[in-house]
């Protein structure tokens, strides 16, 4: 009789543990059972045989209905009520192929700041407030799903018009009130309308989300194109290629020097990355940065930079060279100890950290400003310079530039293009050198191509400028060759 109550207990502990929100009669059952067991076991009374099928009749009741509702909540996302990932498959795969409709995916942007500022509640309840949203969408598609996070998927019947899409899109921006707090979120939408070719949902998921990562510009809406497949698998190619790059050398530094427009020296050069791709050719920074960045392994890049550069102000001390080189910092520098490794690395090459200088945006500056002002501090106190990098492209605001440890900005070259001809972009650049100025920051102009963008330049007042009118990014040693037929150097000691 013992083992067959542990067996009852067993069973019902099992149960438990999959329902019990759900169930609340059956939690019932299990309190009324256990105190029936405990009385008689507290009296040392036998437990009648006879007892036994009408206890077990509500528990064979109960867990029958659970297993008829099981199959129904396993698609279900638990926190908005719509099907997930794996329902959507399953709905889809009968229709396949399917020769018409699209599908839609939407992306709340930086969602996770609502829950880091307001709490996961109320997280929670802002995408159920979006589900229901999405229910109530005029253009009713056919399937709505969760795909996880903050992501949905929405499948239509037909061609879906871009008209209707901005629609849908202003709908879900529009501010969710929870509790006396509007929230407004930003929603990229990326669309595949479907066709003859679109006969497997994996392929079909795949595609969509390749048009949502090309949503990176106003109005954030994206569809796929032909030719985006092969765009994927190079960008794939790039990542899985990067660190086999790193070993076998196929990145490497180039200089761009600056020139001092008082002296017309060269006063600093900027130490810029390249890679020779053995089957893809050259790929530009611009492009394999960002993905670097998205595989997590913009790290180990910047690693590699500082080494390289600091090794080559070794090999210039040596030669007698005294060329201060920038380097450029991400975000992601400053979340480790930035200050650490750049200290180690500069005691193991033995060199002068007056040499070396660092180029941050204004977005790594104001990720997490407190942190950032106190290690920028540190490595000024290194003797270490600093420098905003795309100046005025970003977040620029008096309230933290007064505040920045900084030595110089460097003002983008988006400022230069209409800049003989834009009166207000004249005027946009003497307040912008002025203003930094009287800060007490030197000012650096790049993307300078013409003699009458530099003879303006120096009019306006301009500290230094980097470009194609003074010099053209360059290897070390064609750099040193060219030094004295240049003028680049302005402190040298002995002859090159």
């Amino acid at each position: 009789m013992i083992y067959l109550l542990i067996g009852v207990l067993v069973l019902l502990s099992l149960v438990m543990a999959v329902s019990i929100w759900r169930h609340y009669r059956l939690k019932r059952f299990i309190h009324r059972l256990a105190n029936h067991v405990r009385e008689q076991t507290e009296h040392t009374l036998p437990l009648d045989f006879t007892d036994v099928p009408a206890l077990m009749l509500p528990l064979y009741t109960a867990f029958k209905a659970l297993l008829r509702q099981l199959p129904a909540n396993i698609g279900r996302d638990p926190l908005t009520g719509l099907p997930n990932r794996a329902n959507l498959k399953k709905t889809l795969a009968p229709l396949m192929p399917l020769t018409h409709g699209a599908l839609v995916l939407l992306n709340i942007e930086q969602f996770r700041f609502v829950n880091d500022l307001f709490g996961f509640h109320t997280g929670d309840k802002v995408l159920q407030a979006f589900a229901l949203r999405l229910r109530q969408f005029s253009s009713q598609p056919r399937f709505i799903a969760r795909m996880g996070g903050d992501e949905f998927l929405l499948f239509f019947d037909t061609v879906v018009e871009q008209t209707q899409l901005l629609t849908l899109q202003q709908l879900l921006q529009q501010p969710y009130l929870v509790g006396n707090a509007p929230i407004g979120l930003k929603v990229k939408i990326g669309v595949l309308q479907l066709a003859t070719d679109h006969a497997d949902v994996s392929q079909m998921l795949r595609r969509v989300d390749l048009a949502l990562k090309k949503a990176t510009q106003p109005p954030f809406i994206a569809q796929y194109q032909h030719g985006d497949d092969q765009a994927n698998q190079r960008e794939m190619s790039i990542i899985n290629s990067l660190p086999k790059a790193l070993q076998q050398q196929q990145l490497y530094l180039v200089y761009q020097p600056k020139q001092a427009l008082v002296s017309g020296q060269c006063v600093q050069a900027e130490a810029l990355m390249r890679w020779e791709h053995p089957e893809l050719g050259r790929i530009s920074p611009a492009e394999f940065i960002p993905l670097a960045e998205c595989a997590g392994m913009l790290g180990v890049v910047s690693d590699w930079v500082l080494d390289a550069a600091v090794a080559q102000l070794a090999r210039w001390q040596q030669q007698g060279i005294r060329l201060p080189l920038a380097i450029n910092l991400s975000s992601s520098d400053f979340e480790q100890d930035v200050v650490g490794k750049i200290s180690a690395k500069l005691a193991e090459y033995q060199v002068d950290a007056s040499l070396l200088a660092l180029e941050l945006t204004e977005r790594t500056l104001v990720a997490n400003l407190p942190d950032t002002q106190q290690k920028l501090r540190e490595l000024r106190a290194l003797g270490i310079k600093v420098a905003i990098d795309d100046f005025g492209t970003g977040h620029s605001s008096l309230a933290y530039l007064k505040d920045l440890p900084v030595d110089e900005i460097k003002i983008d070259k988006a400022f230069l293009d209409d800049l003989l001809i834009n009166p207000n972009a004249l005027k946009i650049m003497r307040c912008s050198i002025q203003l930094a100025h009287q800060l007490g920051f030197s000012v650096t102009v790049e993307g300078v191509e013409t003699a009458a963008q530099r003879q303006l330049l120096v009019k306006l007042g301009v500290d230094v400028i980097q470009g194609l009118i003074f010099a053209k990014p360059m290897r070390a040693a064609e750099l040193v060759c060219h030094a004295e037929k240049l003028h680049l150097f302005s402190n040298m000691d002995g002859d090159i």
